[in-house]
């Protein structure tokens, strides 16, 4: 909970100063990569740049190298983290535990930096490829125990996979509480909310009426046309949900193939040198035929940009998820991954070009945690050897465009899903971060480079440690 204390702080930070000089308009841009480390990025260079060539991110001014910090509930180091506490990390500057959505390790409401630019007079959007009620973009405007709390149908309780899922009874509005994710979103304030997640506003709130309305009642427009987006009048608040939850990919591999484990002979079954192992036959990147009509990240990054701009003389804070180079990756499928990194580029060129119009625009590009995927050798280097080489893991071999043949290995799980994995993630930032990044951060810095450059504000975000 805020002191009295702190929220008096926080008001005169906020507050327009008295000298009768406008502070000048800012804007921050802040694309998340989800799982977008650099195993992903090498990826998405050598298919869509070629090996020697580079992507935006690349031919951004600033690059850095990010810490990932997750704590456990009892306040020990967890050194593996998900969506939830590392976005909250960058939407609050607080360190949390697995799961936690704008709150400490205690429960307690987090501020974040969209809910300070609101404050401030400044708008605020969010863009995703997920459920907007996913663990990243709701951490940037819903404070819940537990990512699972999505809806009004899940905050009391939900299953995945047959698996319960974490209840968030003090926070549902039976009892008193703010809401579900969704609940929270639409009546938080934004002026965008784009992605998926149509199943949610479909629900039926404790007042019996649908989640929709009560958006249509708080001034969004609400749409699930991606054909609306260009039509829609730029002075309204926007809310577009184009799929139940998370939005189809646009690429796939070879026939839906994803990795694959290598056929190994009988007599390797007996011992690991004796047979013979054969590699999964390569795939190639397709369109995926589920893809349809879905809105591309470029284009609700640019409808976002249109809205928040729009007569806007305070300036905004836009969050934009490319959400599946992670959930693509828990698939093993690395051609979706790639699709979901040539979307998260189409974003930046956009943003970009808006920044060169409106140089007072910060451009962030970073990732939440690290992914599964690792680009091996191929062949092996132990190709030569009279024994069976090959990877104890799933294996997807991908013919890129220039020619090569790209080997990607998921490894870090026998069960339907890989894992997220522990190494710091890089990221890339336009010539406006300059002033306000250093070459090696951790994320709660970055919350507090992104707040000091959009408030001017200086003063240690609550989350900071003491012992730093």
């Amino acid at each position: 909970m805020k002191t009295p204390l702190l929220r008096l702080l926080i008001l005169l930070l906020v507050l327009p100063t008295s000298t009768g000089t406008a502070a000048p308009l800012r804007n921050v841009i802040l694309i998340i990569g989800d799982g977008f480390d650099d195993q992903h990025v090498t990826m998405g260079r050598n298919y869509l740049a070629g090996m020697s060539g580079t992507l935006r991110v690349d031919q951004l001014a600033f690059r850095a190298a990010v810490q990932v910090e997750t704590l456990s509930v009892d306040g020990l180091p967890v050194y593996v983290a998900d969506s939830a506490n590392t976005a909250t990390a960058l939407a609050t500057g607080t360190l949390t535990s697995i799961g936690r959505i704008g709150t400490n390790i205690n429960d307690q409401d987090a501020q974040t930096i969209a809910e300070l630019a609101m404050a401030a007079g400044l708008r605020v959007g969010l863009v995703t490829t997920s459920s907007i009620t996913d663990a990243t973009p709701a951490s940037f405007l819903s404070h819940v125990s537990a990512r699972s709390c999505e809806g009004p149908d899940e905050i009391l309780g939900s299953t995945y996979y047959g698996i319960p899922q974490p209840a968030c009874p003090q926070d549902a509005r039976d009892n008193g509480g703010p809401g579900s994710i969704i609940e929270q979103l639409i009546t938080s304030g934004a002026h965008v909310l784009l992605g998926g997640g149509q199943k949610f506003l479909n629900q039926t709130t404790i007042e019996g009426k649908k989640v929709h309305a009560v958006a249509e009642a708080e001034g969004f427009q609400v749409i699930s046309d991606a054909s609306a987006l260009a039509a829609v009048d730029p002075n309204t608040r926007l809310l577009g949900v184009f799929d139940e939850e998370t939005l189809p990919v646009r690429w796939r591999g070879t026939d839906g193939r994803t990795a694959e484990a290598a056929e190994t002979s009988w007599l390797n079954q007996i011992s690991d040198y004796l047979g013979e192992a054969k590699e999964p036959m390569p795939i190639a990147c397709e369109a995926n035929p589920d893809y349809g009509n879905t809105p591309s990240v470029a284009a609700m990054t640019e409808a976002a940009l249109r809205h928040l701009s729009k007569d806007n003389a305070q300036g905004f804070f836009l969050m934009v998820e490319s959400a599946s180079i992670d959930k693509q990756s828990h698939k093993r499928d690395p051609c979706g991954s790639i699709g979901e990194i040539a979307q998260l580029e189409e974003a930046l060129a956009l943003a970009t070009t808006f920044s060169e119009a409106h140089p007072d625009t910060l451009i962030i590009v970073t990732a939440d945690h690290a992914q599964a995927a690792q680009i091996l050798p191929e062949p092996s280097l132990y190709d030569k050897y009279p024994i069976p080489i090959y990877s104890p893991g799933l294996t997807a071999r991908v013919q890129t465009p220039e020619g090569g043949l790209m080997r990607v290995n998921y490894a870090t799980s026998n069960g339907f899903s890989e894992e997220h994995t522990g190494a710091n993630v890089p990221l890339f930032s336009n010539e406006a971060g300059r002033s306000v990044l250093r070459p090696f951060m951790r994320q709660r810095d970055v919350h507090q480079a992104m707040r000091s450059f959009l408030l001017n504000d200086q003063v240690l975000s609550p989350g900071h440690s003491t012992t730093d």
